[in-house]
This record gives structure tokens, sequence and C-alpha cells, in this order.
């Protein structure tokens, strides 16, 4: 085809961002309620106006492109609003985990070098030992949460006396180069410092584009925050309703019993969790039917068939996707076929357990070997996923050496251990580091898991590997009890893992209690792997 005459220019190309989202919310939907918060009401026209303002409020005490500005704050409306006004500014947002302790904030806050910090009073003391003593400490602004009388004052105002000195302003500063970052989110840190996942606009756009079509979310729809914003971003949510116009529920705590008060009192239609947050649900529902249709988007861990069993008979639409913070959140989904409604509960539960395929805005997946080589789609040979597409951070904030090794090639490598099947499907066996290899025989914790899950006393498990004398390492299974389960033995346990699992994968001990666990409710194993080191 002859090019000749064909141009680029501003009316036929835009870098793509999520801020256009809100602008066109604002124009097209400006009474439509955007945002719910106990009595709090906001349309979109007066989202869109509060984050401009914040914006030029950033602006005008210094705050230019690249600068970082961090909140410590749970889903509250102000962590929403800066999912837009930070970027406004031509700033990037860094919203952190409020589990982490005051050294690891402070880490966070001299890596990313954040000049503001907006921290919500119930952590606003841990922010402020973390700030303690540093050589370029950030700004304090404290986020008042007047709705349940969290209101501490520890900064040099709080947040709506910030947005004030905007003086009416307003400010939305649309990329030049959607490759610009956009946000910084940081691991977990579980095996050393937290590493800083940078975020480019195109990847937040795309995988708000993505998520829709591939979860089957309509406009207008009413989503409820159950995802911590600060991980992952809310999985991207912020921006995606935004899109679809939709209105965002926000949410404190993280109640089984407040979340079903959630969903009768708005009429909720989605929402999204790790499997604790499906776990919590079931265990208040009981098999009660909601009474209307609810889809949960669940991901972490895969969910053992028996939980996503009792989420499905209390009349919710589970689907399991799979993804990291290095991917913008989920980005596979365990696509539903029809013929899956033939199936048994049972059967479909196991189904619905793997991770599926990827999403629309993901270019490619595979399971490789050591080699680097494609392993065939044979439901048995097991390798590391590797992933490529739009939606892959940029890298690693000021780890050059860390973000060579993530990237082999054309692929992303995600430490994650899976088969593919016949089907395409994805299914995870394990992490890397989790792979317990007992007399030369691997053992996947998370097929033991599934297993000991389908005890209905148990709520949760977790097994890790236990040093052995005689096989070198041997299952150890942690496990959490349902509420009002009773008691429940050592003894019987193994008796109960006797009829479900070979005797190489059988846990050598098994502990009882609560299992520790990050925000976003996952467990945490590496402090469970330092408990087993001490049986």
């Amino acid at each position: 085809m002859d090019e000749t005459g064909l141009i680029k220019n501003d009316a036929n190309y835009v870098p793509l961002t999520p801020l256009s989202f809100l602008r066109r919310a604002a124009r097209v939907y400006p009474q439509r309620e955007a945002v719910i918060y106990g009595k709090r009401r906001m349309p979109w026209s007066a989202l869109y106006s509060r984050c401009a303002q914040m914006a030029a409020a950033l602006a005008k005490r210094g705050v230019k492109k690249g600068d970082v500005v961090a909140f410590v704050a749970v889903n509250t409306p102000e962590l929403l609003e800066a999912h837009f006004a930070v970027p406004m500014a031509g700033a990037v947002l860094n919203a952190i985990n409020v589990r982490l302790d005051a050294n690891t904030l402070r880490y966070i806050f001299e890596h990313g070098e954040a000049k503001f910090v907006f921290a919500d009073g119930e952590f606003a003391g841990k922010v402020c030992e973390a700030v303690a003593g540093m050589k370029n400490p950030p700004v304090i602004v404290d986020i008042h949460d007047n709705e349940n009388g969290v209101c501490e004052n520890v900064g040099e105002c709080d947040y709506e006396s910030f947005l004030a000195a905007a003086g009416g302003d307003e400010l939305c500063l649309m990329p030049k180069d959607e490759w610009q970052p956009i946000s910084l989110n940081y691991t977990s840190g579980t095996t050393g410092k937290p590493k800083g996942v940078v975020y480019h606009h195109r990847g937040a756009y795309l995988m708000a584009m993505g998520s829709a079509p591939a979860w089957d979310l309509q406009k207008h729809g009413v989503f409820l925050a159950t995802v911590p914003m600060f991980h992952c971003n809310g999985w991207c949510y912020p921006w995606t309703q935004t899109m679809l116009a939709g209105t965002f529920v926000c949410i404190r705590k993280i109640d089984g019993a407040e979340i079903l008060r959630l969903i009768k009192t708005h009429k909720v239609g989605a929402l999204g969790g790790a499997p604790i947050v499906l776990s919590m649900i079931a265990d208040v529902a009981r098999g009660k039917k909601i009474p209307h249709a609810v889809k949960i988007l669940t991901a972490a861990a895969p969910p053992p068939p028996a939980v996503l069993a009792a989420i499905e008979a209390a009349g919710f639409e589970v689907t399991h996707v799979y993804g990291l913070t290095e991917t913008f959140g989920h980005v596979t989904v365990c696509a539903h076929q029809d013929e899956w409604q033939k199936l048994t509960p049972e059967q479909r539960a196991t189904v619905q357990a793997q991770q599926g395929v990827g999403y629309p805005m993901l270019e490619d997946w595979a399971v490789l070997d050591a080699e680097g080589k494609r392993l065939p789609a044979d439901g048995k040979s097991m390798g590391e996923i590797a992933l490529r597409g739009n939606t892959v951070m940029s890298g690693y904030l000021k780890d050059p050496q860390a973000t060579a090794k993530a990237f082999s090639g054309e692929w992303f490598k995600s430490g994650d251990l899976a088969v593919e099947h016949a089907s395409g499907y994805l299914q995870i066996k394990d992490r890397l580091k989790d792979v317990i290899i007992s007399g030369g025989e691997n053992i996947s914790s998370v097929a033991v898991e599934a297993a000991l899950c389908e005890h209905p006393s148990v709520m949760l498990a977790a097994v890790v590997a236990m040093p052995d004398d005689k096989w070198g390492e041997t299952p150890c299974a942690f496990v959490e009890l349902r509420a009002g389960a009773g008691e429940l033995s050592e003894e019987e346990m193994v008796e109960f893992c006797r009829n479900k699992l070979p005797g190489y994968m059988r846990p050598r001990r098994i502990i009882f209690g609560a299992l520790p666990k990050t925000a976003t409710g996952k467990i945490k194993k590496y402090e469970l792997r330092e408990k087993a080191k001490g049986i």
C-alpha cells in the first residue's frame, strides 16, 4: 500500500490514559452517582472537580511531572480520588499497604522519594514514626474519615484543607507520552526489600479496557471496593469503573456480614477478593441465596474447590483470575464455557479453580521449561508461567538488575509453576519457592491445601516445607478452623488426609490456629516456613 500523504497528528493519535475516562464520565453522566461511602454520595461532575482541584493544589505546592505522592490509606473516597488527582498533576501515585511496619514505610518513602504522604488517621502514628529522622521527609497530610470517626491530626493540615488551598482552580495534565509512569506499587518484599513496580498510563488504560469484556461488566454497574486500592491499584478497578461510569461503593473494613449488607443495600453487582474473602462471605451466608446476581472475581492462591462450591451455593457467580503486581493485577481469566453448566457443582468448581486464558489486552501466555521452551499442553508438564503484553510493568524502580532478570527475551517470567491443559487453560501448581521436594518427589502445596480444605471444619489451610533428616523436607500444614467448628485433633486431620492424598504428600505435622495474612488476604507463607523450621 502506498502510504504517501498519511500522517500521524493530534487529530488521529492521542496517548492512552485512564484520565480520559474521568473526563468523559463527568461530561456525559455529570449527575450519575459515582461514589458511595456511608452517608457520602458524589456524582461524576463533583468527583472530576475534586480531582482537578486536588491536582491544582498539588501543583501549587511544587509537585511536578514524575514526583511521587504517597497514600497510606484504606478504601475511602480520598484514595479513589488520588487515582486521578495525582496523575492529573503529572505526578506518580504510590498507594502503600497499610499493614507495613514503620521501618518498611520509611524505606518506601525514601526509595520512592515521596514529596507528600496522605495518611489515614488509623495509621498516622506509624507514618510519623516512619518519617522521623529522614533526611528529606515528605510532608504529611491527614485524611479524616468522619464516617467512622477516624480523625487524627499529625500532619500540617487535613485533606479537605489541602484541597481548599487550590482556591477553586482546576488542573488536568494529560500525558504527552503514554509510557509516562502513572503509579508506583511495591511488592510484598517477602524475600528481601520491597521492589517498586512502575505502571504506565498505557497499561492502566488497556487494563481497564480489557477487564470489562473479560468479566462481562456492563456500564453503570455497582462495584464494591473489597480489593484494597493499595494492591495493584485495586486491580485497576478505579479506572475500569470510571470507564463504565459505574458506581464505586467504598468499604473501610473487610467483613463478611458488612459485605453482604452493602450488597443488599446498594444492589452491588460485582466485587473482587482473595479466597479468604470468599470464605468469609460463604461462612456468613451459610447457603442462603443472595437477592440478586453478584459476580465475584477472585485471585491470589487458587481457591479450594470446596470454597468455590460453597460460594456458588450462596448464589454468587465466581470467576478466577491470575496476575501479579508486575502485570497491573490479573491478566489471565478462567473464561466460562457454556458446557460447564452440564457438570456437577463439584466438577464445575474444580474447573473454575483454573487460572485460565489471557485477557484481551494480554498478547501471549505460555508455560516454559528451564531453557525457555514451551511445554506441551498436556495438563502434566509443569513449568514457569511466562507473559507478554501491554499490561506488563515498565520495570522495577532503581533496580536494573532485577528488571533484567524478570524480562527474559520476549517474556516476563512470573515465578509461578503451572501446567497447560489441552483446552489452553493454565492451572497453577505452586510458586517456585513453595514446591516441596521430599525424597526426590515434587509435592504441590496447592494440591495438599485443596485436600485439607475439603474438611467441613477447615476455613483455610497453608502447607510449607518442614526440614526432615530422612526425606530432606516434608509437608507441614497450618490450618485455620471455621468459627464454631469445635475441636479437631491432628490425628483426625491426618486420618482425613489418608483417603485424599498419597502417602508422600500427606502432612507430617498439622498446626491449628489463625493464619498470618497480608492486607490483601494472602497467607504469609514466609512466616510459616520459619515456624516450620523450629518444629
